[in-house]
Parts: C-alpha cells; structure tokens; sequence
C-alpha cells in the first residue's frame, strides 16, 4: 500500500472513532444522574426498553440518533431528540420500536422529536413494518408549543398517521410505561393494542392540577388515569403489566402471533462476502473532498464477490451504473465516479460532475430496474451537474431533469449513501432525502450543502462586502480575511454530516464498515411491502 492510502485510512479510522465516541455520548440520554433516578423508580431506560425486545439488540438499525444534536441550547438541550427509535427482529419479526427517553426533558416533545416520530411513522407505512411506542412523555415541550402544534407537520400528524396506518392493516402496539398526557394521550387508544404498567403508567386528557383548576374536582393520578382505571373501569387500555419487563413480554408474545405477509418479491440468493477487504474503504476514499479517486474500487469493497456487471460502461462515465449483489439481495447501483474520464471525443471528464450523457445514462438505468423489479441504491459523492456554455447549448438542463424525473417516479425501494459531496442539484438527482429514500445514511466523510464550503464562502464573501462598501465602510485586506474567516467557519459547520443528521436530513451516520448491513435490512423491510404502482416517466423532453 501506498503512503496515501495509509494516510487516508488514519483519517478515516479516526472519523469512524470519533463517531462512535459520539454515539457513545447521546446514548446516555438525559445523563448518568437522571438513568441513575430512573432505575430507583425502578424503570427501565428507553435505550433498555428496546434491547429488551430484539432478538439481536447489536444489529438493531437506529434511526436519528444524531436528532437535535447542537441544537436547543437554550433549553439544555435535546439528546437524540428525547426519543429513541430503532428497527430489528422480535420473534424473527421485523419492527420499528419508538420509546420515548424520560431522561430528556421528562420525554417531553420538542419539533425535532415530532418530525422524528414522523418518520418512524414514515418507514413503517413505506414497509410495512410492525410499529411499537414505548411511551413516557410529559408531552408538548411548552416554552415551544408554537412550533410543534398546529401544522400538518407537527404533533397532531402523528394520531392522524396512527388513523391511516391501522386502515393500512399495519400493526401498531403502545405500552405507557410512564406518563402519557392531554392529546398524546390518544397515541396508545389508537393503536391496536395497549398496555399499561401498574402505579408508573398514567393516561389522562388532564392531570390531577388541571382537573381541579378546571372543574374543582380532587382526585390523585392514580385514580384518574392509572393502570386499575384503565384496564378495570374505563377500558381504555387492554393489558395491565406489573413493571416494565412484564409489559414488554406481553408485547413479544403479541408479536410472536403475528401471521406472515405477502412479499415484494426481490430477488436473494445466498449472501457472499466481497472479495476485496471491506476494511479497504478506509485507505481509499482521500481525505479532502475535492481529491480524484476510482469510485468502483470503493464498490468493490461493499458488494458480493466484489462483482459489479456495469450497464454502458464506456458511456456517460462520471457516474457508475452497474447491477450486484449486496448481502444476497440483488440492487441496482448508481454512483459518483470521482476520477477524472475522457468521453467518447477524448475531452476530459471532472470527477463527481454529472454531465449530460451521464444523467442520459443513469435515467436509462432506473427505468431499467424499476422494469426489472431491483432495488437501487446510490452511492453519492456529488457536486453538482457541469455548467458553461457547451453544457448549456448540449442540454443539461433537459437532461438532468430527466433523471431527477426518473428518481422521482422510481417505483422500487431506493436506499442513499453519501460517501463524500452532496451539493446543490447532484444531491436532488442522486436521491437526496427530498426524493423519499427508504433510507439514506452517511459516512462521517459526508458533506451536504447548496455547495462546497471554498466556493460558497467566496460568494458569501462578496455579497457581504459588497454591502458593506455601500454602507460607506472601507474593508482593508485585513478585515475581509477576518470575514472569510468567520463565514468559513460557520458554512464549515452547516457543511458537517452532524449537522445534517440533527435536523434529520439523512437517517444516520454509519461506520462505512457497517455499510452492507444496513442497505441490506433496509431491502429485507422493502421486501415487506409489495409494490402496488406501475413505473410511469410521465412527459420528457427527449
């Protein structure tokens, strides 16, 4: 190996470190003092609660665990976003679980943990998926009721999602295991089936305080909304549990009774590790987001045998359409290839510009795969479509709206990786997250922005001093490094993959390692849930 490659690998394994160091620190939740009080309550964590369902809690997928990070300061922050949601097997059955984190803001709801809860919503609709809530909220985060509660994209979507999903057939299963107050309260009753756990779960439109301001009345919580209420007299809930464990075993034996569905039908044949080290990626992919590297080699480390069939190699070359096998399931690959190329004139090609007859091809390729029934997944690394005149004059502008038409139409699951770049209209046409991936996910080595961060400071820069000119004021040399300065900074951390991830923008941050699991549980949950349209590009300007 090259000195290169030992050097891209130290960065790289370092990245990977650092997330983990990061994943380490918002699993605490809340902190170690307030796990400490929950467990002298003698409940369980939200993170404990989940483990305690999977067969296999180390394979679990999480969900947004990024959600909020950095952001809420003023309020002490939202670890998480004071929810915790992860996919993985109960009884060899796929699930989504959603548990509120107690240690947050005694689980109360911030926007960002509705728009979290939303999504889980969002993936159990889109596959089918078996949906579990785990509930101990104090409810709407108040000092921020304006922002959370009355736009469709808010807390109220969520009961009318609970509505829409049981006329799906989707199983929905609630446990309070804690407080579950005012218009939550309708998340449980709405399920299918719910359960209550004596003296630690309460439900109630109104608590005891609010009763009596309300209406005069005196009664304790107890006897308003607990377990004996709920299972003996008002009905509301279905099964009364004597602590957390026993809640969660009546859940795992619900769930161990459930009947098979029909599937989509994707083809699997017996999973094959790649015959190049995965541990590769590492030495491969350059430490600076603008250096030149051969994207297939990259692939190579993540598919079975390492075997990519490429579709029009010779053409379109700056992005790499080509079918394989990822952990058995058949895909549909689509990718950035980030070396410089020559086309078919013997003009050089820049690496990770989509270009006319790269779009061409790719919009060629989706069609392909939706018509042959093939998941896709795109591995981006990404700046941008080519601009200039020839660009222009030869119809870039028709042709990548062709592919973002194919993107947008797609009919077959797509799942997004990003690698490296994600800027301005590359990110849109290799399936960003407005183009509805089952899941998208990046690499630590990720950048997502309208464009990279040298280019984007340098036209802030301008428009800034610019303006001050106007205003009268003379910028020496001096003071317009000390502006770049400060606005390099600020896009650098707009820029990050944390950034994203907090505000939900992609599913996760994974150890490139990790990689080949999650596309191929994300298919194995796509696998669930039978496509019901037909593939349609509508009208194109061919």
């Amino acid at each position: 190996m090259d000195i290169n490659f030992n050097m891209n690998e130290d960065h790289n394994k370092l990245l990977a470190s650092q997330l983990r160091k990061k994943l380490r620190h918002v699993s605490l939740g809340g902190g170690e003092a307030r796990i400490s009080k929950l467990h002298e309550a003698g409940k369980m964590t939200a993170r404990e609660r989940i483990d305690f369902l999977f067969d296999e809690p180390q394979k679990a997928l999480e969900i947004a665990a990024f959600a909020g990070d950095g952001m809420y300061a003023e309020q002490g922050g939202c670890p998480s976003g004071g929810v915790v949601v992860k996919i993985g097997f109960i009884k060899g059955k796929q699930c989504i679980v959603v548990a509120n984190d107690a240690t947050v803001k005694a689980g109360a709801w911030f926007p960002i943990t509705a728009k979290k809860n939303l999504r889980a919503q969002e993936i159990s609709m889109e596959n089918k998926l078996p949906i579990i809530y785990l509930v101990d909220s104090a409810g709407v985060y108040l000092p921020m009721q304006d922002e959370i509660f009355p736009d469709k994209e808010h807390f109220g979507r969520i009961f009318r999602n609970n509505a829409i999903m049981s006329s799906m057939g989707i199983t929905q299963i609630a446990a309070v295991m804690g407080s579950c107050v005012a218009g939550g309260a309708y998340l449980p009753i709405m399920s299918d089936e719910s359960i209550i756990v004596n003296k630690t779960g309460s439900i109630f439109l109104a608590g005891s305080y609010l009763v009596k301001a309300a209406i005069g009345e005196l009664i304790e919580n107890e006897e308003l909304g607990g377990a004996t209420t709920h299972t003996e007299i008002s009905g509301v809930c279905d099964y009364k549990a004597e602590d957390d464990k026993d809640a969660l075993e009546t859940i795992i034996n619900i769930i161990d009774k459930i009947g098979s569905q029909e599937s989509a039908g994707f083809n699997r044949s017996e999973p094959q590790l790649p015959s190049e080290p995965e541990s590769n990626l590492f030495g491969l992919l350059p430490q600076a987001r603008s250096a030149q590297y051969d994207m297939k080699k990259i692939l190579r480390c993540m598919v079975d045998k390492s075997e990519l069939q490429e579709y029009k190699a010779n053409y379109g070359k700056t992005i790499i359409c080509a079918y394989a096998r990822i952990d058995g399931w058949a895909v549909g690959i689509v990718a950035n290839q980030r070396k410089v190329v020559k086309n078919a004139k013997g003009e050089m090609q820049f690496g990770g510009v989509i270009y006319s007859d790269s779009a061409d091809k790719a919009t060629r390729f989706i069609a392909n795969c939706n018509q042959k029934k093939i998941p896709l997944v795109f591995f981006q690394d990404v700046t941008g479509f080519m601009v200039g005149s020839k660009s222009e004059h030869s119809g870039i502008i028709k042709d990548g709206a062709k592919m973002v038409n194919a993107v947008s139409n797609s009919v077959v699951p797509k799942f997004t990786v990003v690698i490296g770049n994600s800027y301005g209209a590359g990110n849109y046409a290799m399936c960003g997250k407005a183009y509805d991936p089952r899941l998208i996910v990046a690499w630590p080595s990720a950048e997502l922005a309208v464009m990279g961060g040298e280019q984007a400071a340098k036209v802030l820069l301008q428009i800034e001093t610019a303006t001050l000119k106007k205003q009268g004021e003379t910028i020496s040399k001096a003071k317009e490094n000390e502006i770049l300065q400060t606005i390099t900074d600020r896009y650098k951390e707009q820029i990050s993959p944390y950034y994203a991830a907090a505000r939900l923008w992609t599913d996760a941050i994974i150890d490139p390692l990790d990689t080949r699991h999650w596309i191929s549980s994300g298919i194995h949950a796509a696998n669930q849930a039978p496509i019901e349209k037909k593939f349609n590009l509508g009208i194109l300007q061919v």
